[in-house]
């Protein structure tokens, strides 16, 4: 045993010194939490309780008063006839499975021809993609709107879907550490045994990737679900096409907001997500945490 470990000996002869500092130190971190979890729940109740208050009480109360029906569900009908945002959800749905499922098998195909495979101009696509990597996507936006434009993908969903498509380098990088980790023995002994390189890269490469996919499906996902700039860009037609972020801005204009109702769009937005959350925690805890393990 270390001679710096503290007996019971120790800790008694240590005296109200020693007391005191381990007390100081438990409250400062039961404090810090407390602290961190009261301001990310902050805006979070100030909302709830927005959106409980009709037109006249949000306007003369101030945002922490608790509303005088912290039941009335009115406005959160009436924000979702007003935004039609069964048709934002059903978009939203769409765009978020087809662009992470497509996403996720080009990402892994690409990563694995550059991880597993040496041919002329490889090391020249990692620069690219490199380099489109530290392009602000804001500074492309005017070459990705022509080209959206001689295509004829604006104002269409599927148009939306293949431009978010375009826009995951990050992913794709990481797929590509993951396949460099997985040992090459494995593709060889698959050969020899003569299953094809499509073979390897989805009944064996493909399984191994479950955290990276995890991981780039949670970034992925939650970065689709609420984009605004692109969506409300591309997508013109916003009651036939908008998504659940650009459903929100229905309630601004000219005459000002209604911020009841965006507060109670914002809370309907949200119970998807947490009901995923709370389906499918377990994989995403699994998998966020194997992949935070390089072996």
């Amino acid at each position: 045993m270390s001679s710096t470990t503290m007996t019971p000996q120790k800790i008694e002869q240590a005296g109200f010194g020693y007391h005191l500092k381990l007390w100081i130190l438990s409250f400062l971190k039961y404090f810090s939490l407390v602290f961190i979890t009261f301001w990310i729940l902050l805006p979070l109740v100030t909302c709830f309780f927005t959106a409980a208050k009709d037109n006249e009480e949000w306007q003369s109360t101030s945002v922490m008063t608790l509303p005088k029906n912290l039941f009335n569900f009115s406005n959160y009908v009436e924000a979702f006839k007003l935004s039609n945002m069964g048709v934002a959800f059903r978009n939203s749905i769409i765009v978020l499975v087809a662009v992470c499922f497509l996403t996720t098998i080009i990402g892994t195909q690409l990563a694995y021809v550059l991880s597993r495979f040496a041919f002329p101009g490889n090391a020249l696509i990692r620069t690219a993609f490199m380099m489109a990597a530290l392009l602000p996507g804001i500074a492309m936006q005017v070459a990705v709107y022509k080209i959206m434009g001689t295509f004829h993908l604006i104002n269409s969903l599927w148009g939306y879907i293949i431009m978010s498509m375009g826009t995951d380098v990050i992913s794709i990088y990481i797929f590509i550490q993951y396949f460099e980790n997985i040992s090459i023995s494995l593709d060889e002994a698959a050969l020899m045994d003569g299953a094809s390189y499509f073979t390897i890269y989805s009944r064996i490469l493909l399984p191994l990737l479950k955290p990276a996919i995890v991981t780039c499906l949670i970034l992925k996902g939650v970065g689709i679900y609420n984009e605004y700039y692109s969506a409300n860009l591309y997508l013109q037609d916003k009651k036939r096409l908008g998504t659940v972020a650009i459903s929100l801005y229905s309630f601004t204009g000219p005459q000002g907001s209604k911020y009841n109702l965006i507060c109670a769009g914002v809370i309907i937005t949200l119970l998807p997500a947490l009901i995923a959350f709370l389906i499918f925690q377990k994989q995403i805890y699994n998998g966020v945490a194997a992949g935070a393990v390089k072996e």
